[in-house]
Parts: C-alpha cells; sequence; structure tokens
C-alpha cells in the first residue's frame, strides 16, 4: 500500500527542521496532509505527492532524462504507485523504470539518507480538451551517489527522449540547484552504518542470528555482525560502533579498530558501505542481554560455509581468520587435563542433542555414509558444545543444521545419557532437550553431515540408528530421565 499521510508527515517535518523557511512554501503541502484524501493519489486535488532522484556520479555531475512529452530535462522521477511502500521506493523506482538503474547500483548519502534533499511545490497545467484539471505536484527529491560498477544507462524510449549529466551548478530545477550547490556533496561513497568483527583471538567469532520473520530486518534469519546506522548523537562510526555493541548486546569493548569497509543491500534495495570495526572479547554469549534477534554465539570459521549469510559477510569473515589464524591445538596428555582440576579428573566431551516429536513421530536425520562419526546411521539433530551455555548451543546447532529457529525458552531438559563408545574413550555426557515450539521445517543445510530429515514414530525407530539415541529416546517415551551406557561395572 501506498505512503500514510503519518509517514509523509514526518519526512516533511524533518525537512522543515532542517529549511524552517520554508513553511509558507510547503503550506499547500501540508494542507493536503492533513485532508481526508490519499495525498499521493494522482486523483487527489488540488495537488499531491510525485517524487524525483538527484542521481550524483563521482564526477559531481546529476542525471536528468528528456521527457517526451513535455521535451523537458528533468531528474528522474513520478508519481507514486499503489505498491510504492514509501516515497523513497517510488523514487527508485522510477530510476529504473525511466533510465535503467536499479536500486543496487544507488547509494544513500550519509547526510540525508532517506530523507529529500528538497520539496518543490509546482503548478501543472492542465490537459489537452480538459483531460485533466491543472493542479501542484509536491515532489520530494531525493539524493543518492552512483556506485562505480554501475549498469549502462537503458532508457524506456516510450517516455525518454535521452539523458545528460549536468554540474550541479546546471540542475535544471532552481530550487534542487541550490540545495545541492549548498550541500557540500561530492562523488565519494560514504559509509553509513557500522559493524564489528569480534573475535577472541583464538578462532572463534562473535556471530548474531537475525530475526526471520520480522517487517523491516535487514538480513531475515542470517548469521551476520552486531552493528547498525549512524544515528544523529553519533560524533563518528566508531561513536555508532560502541553504541551499538551496547543497545544490542550490553557488550563493551575497549579496543576496537577500523578493519574494513563492506558493502551491503539495505532493506530498501539500495547499496550500504559499511565501515567494520574489529576487537576482541571471550566472553559467555548466553550471558549477553540480547535486545534484537535471535542470538549471539561463537562460531569458527570451518562452520561459515553451511551457515545462512550474507556472501560479503561470509568473505570478509574469512579473509580475517585467514589473517589472524588460531593458535595451534595442543595435543598429548598435557591437552586433555584441566588447570587446578583435582588429580585423576577426565574431562568429558559434552554433546546437545535435539528432541522433536509431532504427532507421536520424532524427527530423525540420516548422517552422511562418509560421515567421521555414525556414517549412513539415524541420528537426532545434535552437536558438541563450544564455549556457551548448552541451551544457546542446540539453538546454533538447529539453526545451522536444519534452519529451525527456537527460542531457548522454549527448551526443556528430558534425558541425559551419561556414556562411553568405547572401552579407554572419553566419557561423553548427552543432554537432550525437547522444544515446545519451533519455527521452520527441517532442511538439509550440512549436507556433508546429513543427507535428510525424517519423522519417524517413536515406537518404530529406524535402523541403523546410532545405540545411544535409541536409548534416549526409549527412555524419554518412558518418562526416564538418565541413562547409562558403555561402563563396564
Amino acid at each position: 500500500m501506498p505512503p500514510s499521510p503519518a509517514q509523509i508527515r514526518s519526512l516533511v517535518t524533518a525537512y522543515l527542521d532542517r529549511h524552517p523557511g520554508e513553511h509558507d512554501a510547503l503550506a499547500p503541502l501540508t494542507a493536503a496532509l492533513d485532508s481526508a484524501g490519499d495525498p499521493t493519489s494522482r486523483a487527489t486535488l488540488p495537488g499531491h505527492v510525485t517524487c524525483s532522484v538527484a542521481v550524483i556520479d563521482r564526477d559531481e555531475r546529476v542525471l536528468h532524462v528528456l521527457h517526451r512529452g513535455t521535451g523537458l530535462l528533468l531528474a528522474p522521477g513520478g508519481h507514486v504507485e499503489a505498491a510504492d511502500e514509501t516515497l523513497l521506493a517510488a523514487a527508485l523506482r522510477e530510476v529504473e523504470e525511466e533510465a535503467g538503474i536499479p536500486a543496487s547500483a544507488l547509494v544513500l548519502t550519509a547526510e540525508f539518507r532517506d530523507g529529500p534533499i528538497d520539496i518543490d511545490v509546482h503548478d501543472i497545467d492542465a490537459g489537452p480538451a480538459g483531460a485533466e484539471a491543472a493542479h501542484q505536484h509536491y515532489d520530494f527529491r531525493f539524493v543518492v551517489r552512483l556506485t562505480d560498477d554501475a549498469p549502462d544507462l537503458t532508457l524506456q524510449v516510450e517516455e525518454v527522449d535521452g539523458a545528460a549529466w549536468l554540474p550541479f551548478e546546471e540542475v535544471s530545477s532552481p530550487t534542487l540547484r541550490t540545495k545541492l550547490v549548498a550541500s557540500g556533496l561530492d562523488g565519494e561513497i560514504r559509509p553509513v552504518n557500522a559493524g564489528a568483527v569480534v573475535h577472541d583471538g583464538r578462532g572463534r567469532y562473535l556471530l548474531h542470528l537475525r530475526d526471520a520473520n520480522k517487517p523491516g530486518i535487514w538480513e531475515p534469519g542470517s548469521w551476520s555482525l552486531l552493528g547498525g546506522g549512524r544515528e544523529p548523537q553519533d560524533g563518528t562510526l566508531l561513536d555508532t560502533m560502541r553504541r551499538e555493541l551496547r543497545e544490542e548486546a550490553g557488550l563493551e569493548i575497549a579496543d576496537l579498530r577500523p578493519y574494513a569497509v563492506e558493502q551491503a543491500i539495505g532493506t530498501d534495495g539500495t547499496r550500504v558501505a559499511i565501515q567494520l570495526f574489529t576487537g576482541r572479547w571471550s566472553g559467555d554469549p548466553s550471558t549477553l542481554p540480547l535486545t534484537e534477534g535471535v542470538m549471539v554465539a561463537w562460531v569458527r570459521p570451518e562452520k561459515f560455509p553451511f551457515m545462512t549469510m550474507v556472501p560479503s559477510t561470509r568473505k570478509l569473515l574469512e579473509q580475517h581468520a585467514a589473517e589472524h589464524p588460531a593458535p595451534a591445538v595442543r595435543t598429548g596428555p598435557a591437552a586433555d587435563s584441566s588447570a587446578g582440576a583435582p588429580s585423576g579428573t577426565v574431562p568429558n566431551i559434552v554433546g546437545v542433542h535435539l528432541y522433536l516429536e509431532r504427532d507421536g513421530h520424532v524427527l530423525l536425520g540420516r548422517r552422511h555414509p562418509d560421515a567421521a562419526y555414525a556414517g549412513g546411521s539415524w541420528h537426532t539433530l545434535a552437536g558438541h558444545l563450544e564455549a556457551e551455555a548448552a541451551t544457546v548451543g542446540l539453538v546454533r546447532e538447529a539453526y545451522e543444521e536444519a534452519g529451525l529457529v527456537i527460542d531457548p525458552a522454549d527448551l526443556e531438559l528430558v534425558h541425559t545419557v551419561h556414556m562411553v563408545d568405547r572401552p579407554g574413550g572419553r566419557p561423553r555426557i548427552g543432554f537432550f532437550f525437547r522444544a515446545r515450539r519451533w519455527e521452520g521445517v527441517p532442511e538439509v543445510r550440512e549436507p556433508d553431515r546429513c543427507v535428510g530429515w525424517r519423522w519417524w514414530r517413536a515406537e518404530e525407530l529406524p535402523e541403523p540408528i546410532v545405540p545411544y539415541t535409541r536409548v534416549a529416546i526409549e527412555g524419554i517415551q518412558a518418562g526416564r530421565v538418565y541413562s547409562e551406557l558403555g561402563w563396564v561395572r
């Protein structure tokens, strides 16, 4: 649906805060916003809202197109359509329709972002034979920069006769020309967002799983870096990064340093330049007071290929990992002992398992025949814990392996198995959690480990199945909370 009067009014209010001398000139527009009609409909008279875009290239020139109907050389633009959710969306659509430039080849400026640089009220003559009455256009002019890899112009020949790139001083609209000349804008693309590559110096990266089903979420359902957009109170993008870490996760990282600039696609389809910082932290993500998204978790680089992640972010993290290799892992008896542990202590491997039950059926996955553990056997969704709480680790594994989104608060411990796989093997503890609720349909996301998911009746489990998995499921069905396996008594 088209933008609401309230949305448009917020743009006008912010604009008049910058240009208080234009209150009288925009009186017809504010009156239109107070009326009952749709201010974006071309049927609304005596005036309605339109949109246009000043596209600036590296040489500080502005794109103009020659309209067939009027013979005028103007910035691309036109009327708002019913499918345009925002005025910026309408403006970006017009640029692509008239000049063939997609939103992904355009970058919003740090100075104006998604607000207009100019709002102009101008008269439109009556159409021939009275087909359209004389009226006014309240034209919202947005400003964007063209990326260096933008495609060549593809003009809409039905409406456009030609195109020209004009310097600021020659822009056809007097009001837009004045604003551009005074703006200080140039052809450079500067970051407007900030993100943090947080690592522990031992090969792990702190990643943020974004919400999947909320409107307006950037990179929904993806693993990403913590960060966000610059706010008016932020003096620098470093200030932005520190504020976002505090607001999103209660994090304070003292040694943040600039690392690189990443380019991503924003929720409006435009390209966004992101200043990335890097810093170290080694705490427990499960203790962070997360205010946005599903979770944060430590992730090692070998997991990146199997995670839903924007390719540019994955490439950047892999680059950082190559530049900062993890310390060599110790092997032998010394590696198996814990500093300060009582004599004779033997570390236990801890695994977490997801017990999903639907209509009396249990979800199991078929292990890849070449998998290092239990190749070809059926098994619950499972994984080993890193430096994280058990519920947090299982939520991470559920999303990485099967695309399932689970709130840690919806997990309940229903069975524990303490076992040894073979004589002399390291002891293992397996926690089985039942999910009361979850989002998503199981999908194969780590094909080198699992070749398919299937629901099985709990009373008719398949073969071959991992032995302790059968023991745990049968224990859950019988109401037992603990089992032992493989111990010599």
